[in-house]
């Protein structure tokens, strides 16, 4: 894991320090001089002379970098930019070159697995595109756990295997629902999860949540079982809303990013979440049961209630 403050720690501030020192020297100030200008010892300022710290090419060459410079450099050797300006300056120049920009993209050259994401992210902001998504994929992890560990949870997988899935807070289809890839399988007697959650990879049962949720269904998480009408009994026993919906009446299997008989079925009952939708099958369907709550956790200890 490699921090983007790391970028800034071992590529900006030599790279900038040093242009800074050649700068300030070019100007007239002596190394001592220099040294109290940027706040460090002498010893350093030597070693940036003789080119003995590490700077970055990509970050010297930007004409962003090489204003700043020019622009402190004169103010502090005028004494129109107090070393406080300064920092402020280069904190700003540091913030938005983080933010999609120069050191984001240092930032994905070290450490790939941000490439996925869209270039103008920031990796500091609350509210970023990358930390929803990051945010869900550990909440669908979350209730994979919880199904791991229920022991009767292998039991209740379909034939078609199980999915549990999360969608981002405004999702509109499948590729902003996150599931397990190639779904959840009972393989002598194990629930066996095959790989880590991934956004896209759960056309089926992310069908059944987009369509809960265009009814207007508070919900973001989900998980399907088998049908069975005594473990719909006890869902219902239990205390949660369970509505039946015609198996098939979308057509192809009802796959679908909205699938009309869910969305009808849905809206005409109005149930709280979490509840259950189920369907009893059909020509080439097999039946399956639905349990949809406020996210993946909540889902997953509705199936560990019912499993043990």
């Amino acid at each position: 894991m490699k921090f983007v403050e790391e970028i800034v720690v071992e590529e900006f501030l030599p790279t900038v320090r040093s242009m800074l020192a050649a700068d300030l020297r070019e100007r007239g100030f002596t190394q001592r001089e220099v040294a109290d200008a940027l706040g460090i010892s002498q010893s350093a300022v030597s070693k940036y002379a003789h080119g003995d710290v590490a700077t970055s090419d990509a970050i010297s060459d930007d004409e962003r970098v090489r204003a700043l410079v020019e622009r402190v450099g004169d103010g502090l050797a005028t004494g129109d930019v107090s070393r406080v300006q300064a920092l402020i300056e280069i904190e700003v120049l540091i913030r938005q070159l983080e933010n999609g920009d120069l050191l984001a993209e240092r930032h994905r050259e070290r450490m790939p697995e941000l490439r996925e994401y869209d270039a103008s992210f920031d990796v500091h902001d609350p509210e970023s595109g990358a930390r929803t998504t990051e945010q869900v994929r550990s909440s669908v992890r979350r209730g994979l756990r919880i199904l791991r560990n229920a022991s009767g949870f292998a039991g209740l997988v379909p034939n078609v295997g199980s999915n549990l899935v999360e969608c981002l807070p405004d999702a509109t289809d499948v590729e902003d629902v996150a599931g397990v890839p190639g779904r959840i399988f009972d393989v002598r007697g194990t629930a066996t999860v095959p790989s880590d959650p991934e956004f896209g990879v759960s056309e089926h049962v992310a069908s059944i949540l987009l369509s809960a949720r265009t009814a207007g269904a508070a919900v973001r998480g989900a998980v399907n079982v088998r049908y069975d009408p005594a473990l719909v009994d006890d869902l219902r026993a239990a205390g949660y809303p369970t509505v039946e919906f015609e198996a098939g009446r979308d057509g192809e299997g009802g796959r679908g990013t909205t699938r009309p008989a869910v969305v009808d079925a849905v809206r005409d009952a109005g149930p709280d979440a979490p509840f259950v939708l189920y369907q009893t099958g059909g020509f080439g369907i097999e039946p399956i049961t639905y349990v949809l709550a406020a996210d993946a956790p909540a889902a997953a200890r509705v199936v560990r209630d019912i499993a043990g």
